[in-house]
């Protein structure tokens, strides 16, 4: 993983809900571009399966098994990362979790509480200690892991349109707060995405396969390495006048 001019050269990245999907293509993405990448989840082994690929091709990594939902365990993983790397400058909060087809009055309290804590909590938990590691150094990128259900009814449950929804308003509220203290923080609206989690909701309402495909102009579904290239430029010093976003990496769904 050798190379001059890498697109994340000298950066330290934070990445949540790097077991599997989005999160783990963003790990093995952010290492070669140049990155020390800690990476975040609840199944360790996965972790340290990671973290072991990308060390064995050069590339700088640890593991903080943790759950975003968990205030403490989110102090855990960015002390991990200053003390294994000395700084953090960079974060992917990208932790998620869905449901479909289920009707808003039918979804029960633990799915809604489960939905909005993932989803929503577990982005204010990493921002409340990834921002103050940030402001202590030389500043630093933040990008939060919106959906197009963030901006639409797209099919997902009410519960995970609701909290993607937030999202996108705690991440233009962090970016007016620290636009001024070298903190920037955007937002990806995220199609329909070939993961583990898109995997179990196809599985429970194989319908909405059709429904997501038609629902991009390009008529697919993205691979998870498609939306890791969108969060490293974000966190990268190329997109230094970009905060504030909701950034569309969605294959035109939001478009039409």
């Amino acid at each position: 993983m050798s190379g001059a001019g890498r697109l994340l050269d000298g950066k330290v990245a934070m990445i949540t809900g790097a077991s599997s999907g989005i999160g783990a293509a963003a790990a093995r993405l952010f290492a070669e571009e140049g990155a020390a990448v800690v990476v975040v989840a609840r199944r360790k082994d996965r972790l340290d399966d990671l973290v072991a690929e990308i060390r064995a091709g050069g590339g700088r990594a640890v593991a903080a098994a943790g759950d975003v939902t968990d205030p403490d365990d989110a102090e855990r993983a960015v002390a991990v990362a200053v003390d294994a790397f000395g700084t953090l400058n960079a974060a992917f909060n990208n932790a998620g979790y869905a449901t479909a087809g289920t009707p808003l009055h039918e979804i029960d309290d633990a799915t809604y509480e489960r939905t909005v804590d993932v989803n929503l909590r577990g982005v204010w938990n990493c921002l409340r200690h990834q921002i103050p590691a940030m402001l202590a150094g030389s500043g630093g990128s933040v990008v939060n892991t919106s959906s197009v259900a963030g901006m639409k009814a797209t099919g997902a449950s009410a519960a995970y349109v609701a909290a993607k929804h937030a999202v996108i308003g705690l991440t233009r509220a962090a970016a007016l707060d620290y636009g001024q203290r070298g903190v920037r923080c955007n937002a990806l609206v995220v199609g329909s995405t070939r993961t583990e989690m898109m995997e179990g909701v196809l599985q429970a309402c194989p319908e909405l396969e059709e429904v997501f495909m038609a629902d991009s102009v390009q008529r697919r579904i993205s691979a998870p390495a498609e939306v890791a290239q969108a969060a490293a430029w974000l966190c990268s010093d190329r997109s230094s006048f970009v905060t504030g976003t909701a950034m569309a990496v969605d294959g035109g769904s939001t478009a039409v």
